[in-house]
């Protein structure tokens, strides 16, 4: 998605706002304490510490917080017009690794190489506990041949023409990462009949576990807003640009005022504008997350 196209939806988000509201409401009263549990440990520190030390304190994983922002709430199943979501959530992989102390880029040297030309290594064989999560680290721990992160996205996508490679793709992401939301009691499933076949859908039950991911993303571009992405919150700042990268950060946006609409894409603008390679290589950058960032601003 172009960073232009989000103030096209200036208009259109209103109706998503409403229907936002109601499911919101509609659940608000089943699920208000769970909703603030979410809320708090949705909130991390700057430094991503409180992912890394694995204490449970964070309850969704980037991908899962990617999904659930593209996840119909009533339907329960992510656009059909949207192609970009798939390799988003790839993305969203090798982030979470890096946020764990498992992956990271290789030190970028005296002559501070750009992000596309430094590899993705391998910090902890040691299991995260997630199934795709630990699927994705054998694959990059036995691959012979370090790649870079633009590279990764590809092969977990199955996008490759090279036949030796189709082995790392990831199957059934959306499906996984759903089936874990309804073991989370965030969403439930169901089955859809679209008159030529049938679809399993995961409509929503926990509106508060969502509007905690939506008002996260709203934040960090308002109350919370620090011009230096390096003083940011490193899980916001990679949920800002890989739900950016899913085509589905304007789902976080539709129930802002007009004024805080035009404040917040006037922002991540600014984000999307930055030197990724510049930021990446500045002292306690997580490199992973502008790597991954610079492979969906091609």
């Amino acid at each position: 998605a172009e960073p232009g196209a989000m103030s096209e939806g200036l208009v259109q988000r209103r109706t998503a706002a409403a229907a936002a509201s109601a499911a919101a409401s509609s659940s608000s009263n089943q699920s208000a304490a769970a909703g603030s549990g979410a809320a708090n440990q949705l909130s991390d520190s700057r430094t991503g510490s409180v992912d890394d030390d694995e204490k449970g304190s964070v309850r969704l994983t980037l991908m899962e917080e990617v999904l659930l922002l593209g996840l119909k709430d009533r339907e329960g199943y992510t656009s059909f017009w949207n192609d970009s979501i798939s390799s988003g959530l790839r993305g969203a992989i090798l982030i979470e690794l890096a946020l764990r102390r498992r992956i990271d880029l290789e030190p970028p040297g005296a002559r501070r190489r750009t992000l596309h030309s430094r590899r993705v290594v391998c910090l902890s064989d040691r299991l995260v506990g997630d199934a795709l999560l630990d699927e994705a680290l054998r694959h990059i721990r036995e691959t012979e041949t370090p790649e870079n992160a633009e590279c990764w996205i590809q092969y977990l996508s199955g996008e490759t023409w090279n036949p030796l490679k189709l082995r790392y793709q990831l199957r059934n992401v959306r499906e996984r990462l759903a089936k874990s939301l309804v073991e989370k009691s965030v969403c439930t499933t169901e089955k859809q009949s679209f008159v030529v076949f049938d679809m399993t859908t995961h409509p929503l039950v926990d509106g508060q576990a969502k509007l905690a991911v939506i008002r996260r993303a709203q934040d960090c571009l308002l109350s919370r807003w620090q011009s230096d992405p390096q003083r940011m919150d490193r899980r916001s700042l990679a949920l800002l640009f890989l739900a950016h990268a899913s085509d589905v950060l304007e789902n976080a946006f539709g129930s802002l005022s007009d004024e805080d609409y035009l404040l917040v894409t006037g922002r991540m603008r600014q984000l999307l504008q930055l030197d990724f390679d510049a930021e990446g290589a500045k002292d306690g950058a997580c490199a992973m997350i502008w790597a991954v960032a610079k492979a969906f601003a091609k």
